[in-house]
């Protein structure tokens, strides 16, 4: 089984509210990633996202608008019982809050049946995970997962991670900072955000993250920094590539699609800046919609864009 498998939580999203009114859709940090990947890569190239489902009646919506968005969910089990996380996302002007009702997530228990997380993950060209897959799941099964994801690597698949730190998650920074350290060491590709690794180690530059992630053993290294320049790292080369300019409505999922538009690219076997100037590309278009999804033909104009 070749092809791209992201790991992580898919959450009921509630945006865009008028007055009472909310649109209801699909969205979580790796799923936003996937759905960009989906629209960017060939429609027979297997995109598969891994998790766990309850078996609900919006977890059946869930699976069935991943059907017909061209996802698969590989050996995903179905927990009985169990139901999606939910989020709102609140505005004030672009920028963006979030509230949240996770706590008994199907998806906290994605790595509880070890042998059909690594079924999942068996013979990818990439696995994808984030800080927040991590996060949410018990400390027992973080250990599972990177397990699994290591025994993905020897066996020739490429990892891709972005630390995403959300401090709410974790119980504790320290812990945070160990996990997020341990991942990186089996990561290929690293996708961070720059405000985040302030956040969490205190850098004081995009390239003391760089530096500090390639002492880890990360070899391709992609800082994001907003609206600034992302500074990509390939061994002892490196580059900074300017953003896209943008008129954001709702700056939710930019790192998500920035990631996802990239990996797409690095997949077809583009260079690094050409990966990125795609990645900024989408990016700036993802944050002129509201949500965290844009729609998949829009995707695929901006990538498209010289």
């Amino acid at each position: 089984m070749a092809g791209y498998a992201a790991i992580g939580e898919c959450m009921i999203e509630l945006s865009g509210n008028v007055g009472d009114q909310w649109r209801m859709g699909f969205a979580g940090d790796t799923f936003n990633t996937t759905w960009n990947a989906r629209a960017l890569t060939a429609s027979d190239y297997p995109v598969d996202y891994v998790t766990a489902f309850g078996d609900d009646p919006f977890s059946a919506r869930q699976r069935a608008f991943f059907a017909a968005s061209g996802i698969g969910t590989a050996q995903s089990p179905i927990y009985e019982g169990a139901r999606p996380g939910l989020y709102a996302i609140t505005l004030e002007g672009a920028e963006r809050s979030f509230t949240y009702w996770r706590s008994d997530s199907a998806a906290r228990r994605l790595a509880a049946d070890v042998e059909s997380l690594s079924a999942s993950l068996s013979g990818r060209d990439l696995v994808y995970f984030s800080g927040v897959t991590l996060a949410i799941l018990s400390p027992q099964d973080r250990q599972a997962l990177l397990s699994a994801i290591r025994d993905a690597r020897a066996r020739g698949s490429r990892i891709a991670f972005d630390p995403n730190f959300r401090p709410r998650l974790w119980e504790t920074a320290d812990i945070a900072r160990a996990t997020v350290c341990a991942a990186l060491r089996i990561s290929d590709i690293a996708l961070p955000t720059f405000s985040d690794e302030v956040s969490l180690f205190g850098d004081s530059s995009p390239e003391s993250t760089a530096i500090r992630l390639a002492e880890l053993g990360v070899g391709e290294i992609v800082v994001k920094n907003g609206a600034e320049p992302a500074l990509v790292v390939d061994g002892h080369d490196r580059s900074w590539l300017p953003a896209s300019p943008a008129q954001p409505i709702d700056t939710t999922g930019a790192g998500d699609s920035f990631n996802g538009a990239y990996l797409a690219a690095r997949l077809e076997g583009k260079g690094l800046a050409e990966a990125a100037n795609r990645a900024h590309r989408v990016a700036a278009l993802v944050i002129g919609v509201h949500g965290a999804l844009a729609p998949v033909d829009l995707v695929r104009t901006a990538a498209a864009r010289a």
